[in-house]
């Protein structure tokens, strides 16, 4: 399906949009990749999902990604005897292993892995970093700290531990069984949490073989740090600017979000910016001003996709938000400032033939009447290098492989298109240059820019580029091998 943009939208499903005609409205609106998130819904429920978009893609003929966003590890006190308890500033308060039911002056922190890694001076963050204390002393099996922040602490409550590594993996129990489930279910992308150091990344790639693409979430200060380690042995990173505002000042964010969104681009991997993006169009049908500059601040950027959670799975109003979004998109990438901002912070980088060849498609679109860069892939390499070039011209991506074209559909720039196996150069120029005027990007006065590898069905063998009319005849014309 064609968009009048390079960016890509994110819709999460819910129970606002659980069914096969809010999906298929919701693609129609705009949405490209759409997000199961595991922390809700059972197996069965995200099969249905699944199910059902695919059979939209099918009846659309329009491939769509699909993201499984896994739990991560969840971190939270214990139970009080009288439900919650109020804490204020200054006063002591206990963190134990102790299940004896809380009260004002202690609650058990199941979690033994955190008071091994806690350091005096160390920082706990109960509920969202709404409560915050301070470690003044810790052992194996306590920390007793001091309120800094007070407030309402209640049962149940989420703990952030902003200072430290925890010795924690990034998959719980519950994330092994969902990861082998979606894996076998056919999900494109795999969303992993509570990333902390590359070795999460690797560990999780172990036990995926293949079967998706591997996209780390980046919501911890220790991710932040390792990013570049993390980002090597990832496939795509989302920057989750919800956790990462609860464990970092929320002033710091902005910045990192610039930083991580450049380097996703220098190394030709896709990037999500995400959370609470559209978040008053959860109960209301318009978003507040600075939440339109927040998606376009993203755009400008050069982001890959910007992303719905809770606006698309629970609000009153899915297919508003995402009709907002590609709006934003639209007016933001028809603004002369986009291109420049886009094109003064591209990032060279010439290591390869692939590099070298991918760059030359972009500049000779550039300077002259090139309607669409047409690169065939069968891995998706291609696809993210030319992607990486963020061309002024859309980005056509051919390939035999549904797995490919499905992934690629979270790419900037890319529309993906099905395409048979060729063994001849000619013959996919033909196919290239039909598919530019099928989806109303060329008429056969116009000419396209075609890369391939020789041989052909290769994984990165981009070897060969040429400037082709859309016309067959003339293609068959001037080459009638």
């Amino acid at each position: 399906m064609k968009r009048e943009r390079s960016v890509k939208i994110v819709a999460t499903l819910g129970p606002a949009s659980d069914n096969y005609e809010m999906i298929r409205k919701l693609h129609e609106a705009g949405a490209d990749v759409f997000r199961l998130n595991m922390s809700h819904g059972s197996h069965e429920k995200i099969a249905e999902l699944h199910t059902a978009i695919r059979k939209v893609e099918e009846d659309l003929g329009s491939p769509i990604a699909i993201l499984a966003d896994l739990q991560g590890p969840k971190l939270r006190v214990g139970e009080f005897k009288n439900g919650s308890e109020q804490l204020d500033i200054g006063a002591d308060f206990r963190l134990d292993l102790d299940d004896t039911p809380g009260d004002l002056k202690r609650v058990t922190l199941p979690h033994p892995e955190i008071f091994a890694a806690l350091e005096e001076g160390s920082s706990l963050l109960v509920n969202d970093g709404k409560i915050r204390l301070k470690v003044k002393e810790c052992g194996a099996d306590f920390a007793n700290c001091e309120v800094v922040i007070g407030g309402t602490i209640s049962n149940r409550k989420g703990v952030n531990v902003p200072d430290v590594v925890l010795p924690l993996a990034a998959l719980s129990e519950k994330d092994l069984a969902d990861l082998e489930f979606v894996c076998e279910l056919g999900v494109d992308w795999l969303a992993l949490s509570f990333v902390q150091r590359a070795k999460d990344v690797w560990d999780a790639r172990d036990l995926v073989k293949g079967r998706a693409s591997v996209l780390s979430k980046i919501e911890k200060p220790s991710a932040v740090t390792s990013f570049e380690e993390i980002l090597d042995a990832s496939d795509g990173i989302m920057v989750a600017r919800g956790d990462l505002g609860v464990e970092l000042p929320v002033q710091c964010v902005p910045p990192i979000q610039k930083r991580l969104v450049r380097k996703c681009r220098a190394a030709a991997k896709p990037v999500i910016v995400a959370t609470q993006m559209l978040e008053s169009m959860i109960e209301s049908p318009m978003p507040t001003r600075a939440e339109v500059s927040d998606v376009a601040t993203a755009i400008y950027e050069g982001a890959d996709a910007i992303m719905l959670s809770a606006e698309s799975a629970a609000g009153d109003y899915p297919i508003d938000a995402v009709q907002t979004m590609n709006n934003v998109a639209q007016e933001v990438e028809s603004d002369p400032t986009y291109t420049e901002v886009i094109e003064s912070s591209r990032t060279a980088s010439r290591t390869s033939v692939a590099d070298g060849i991918v760059a030359a498609a972009r500049e000779i679109a550039e300077t002259t009447e090139i309607k669409a860069i047409c690169c065939f892939t069968q891995s998706g390499t291609t696809a993210l290098l030319t992607a990486r070039e963020r061309p002024r011209v859309p980005i056509i991506a051919m390939t035999s492989q549904r797995r490919t074209a499905r992934r690629l559909a979270l790419t900037w720039g890319t529309l993906c298109v099905m395409t048979d196996e060729f063994n001849r150069f000619k013959s996919a120029v033909v196919s290239a240059a039909r598919a530019a005027r099928s989806a109303g990007l060329a008429s056969k006065t116009d000419q396209i820019v075609v890369t391939a590898g020789v041989p052909f069905n290769v994984p990165g063998t981009t070897n060969i580029l040429r400037v082709a009319p859309c016309d067959e005849r003339l293609i068959y014309a001037s080459d009638p091998e």
